[in-house]
């Protein structure tokens, strides 16, 4: 469910370094690869959130990777997570924190539930910069109107540091991230996958200029 959760993930940790039995939240999960892929990696332990998957499918997975008990899968919404406060060491969204994190309001009530000095860190579809119009020109091909939560590394820095609660260590564009994105798409687009092709077109029509991965790391003050 997006842009190959596994490189992002890998990518993500790179910034935001993990300790093995860390509690972690993957708030946004999908089919919970990317938490399989912490616990086998970091060896921490993973609440695997998602409102749109399942946790009997998600289940099934972990139970393959032999996890169960280390990733532990939940249904909830993003803004009514059933956690106590303070509970997490760190929160990672890998392609999912556009859909709920834009809110002004958000951060302050997903940071209720990490420890003092957690961390969190996103990694998400994003531009370069943010463009003057909506959409770029050379994107009005293919543009949909949930795009415009597809922001900037700068975005990002100003919308979590402009509350004073956290402090950002990192806000950049994934190195070749547009790339690895290019990858996925026309993978998906040879397995008869959706949204392959037309991402895959637009991408190509982009060439790197505007579109990327989006990478954020903060911790809390």
């Amino acid at each position: 469910m997006g842009p190959n959760p596994l490189w992002q993930a890998e990518a993500l940790i790179e910034s935001m370094p993990l300790q093995p039995g860390s509690r972690i939240l993957d708030l946004g999960c999908g089919t919970a690869l990317s938490s399989i892929f912490l616990a086998k990696e970091y060896g921490v332990e993973v609440w695997a959130t998602d409102l749109w998957i399942q946790p009997d499918e998600n289940l099934r997975r972990i139970t393959e990777a032999q996890l169960v008990g280390q990733v532990h899968p939940i249904h909830a919404e993003a803004h009514a997570l059933p956690y106590a406060e303070n509970f997490f060491d760190a929160v990672v969204s890998i392609g999912a924190y556009h859909y709920f994190g834009t809110d002004d309001l958000y951060l302050g009530y997903l940071t209720r539930f990490l420890k003092p000095g957690g961390r969190l860190g996103i990694s998400l579809p994003g531009s370069a910069s943010e463009p003057e119009t909506l959409p770029p020109t050379h994107l009005a091909p293919y543009w949909k109107w949930d795009f415009c939560a597809w922001h900037s590394p700068g975005w990002w820095r100003h919308h979590w540091e402009k509350t004073g609660l956290v402090a950002v260590d990192v806000a950049d564009q994934l190195p070749h991230g547009w790339h690895d994105w290019l990858q996925w798409n026309e993978a998906c687009d040879l397995d008869g996958g959706q949204p392959g092709r037309e991402e895959a077109r637009m991408l190509h029509a982009d060439g790197g200029r505007t579109l990327g991965l989006t990478r954020a790391v903060a911790h809390l003050r």
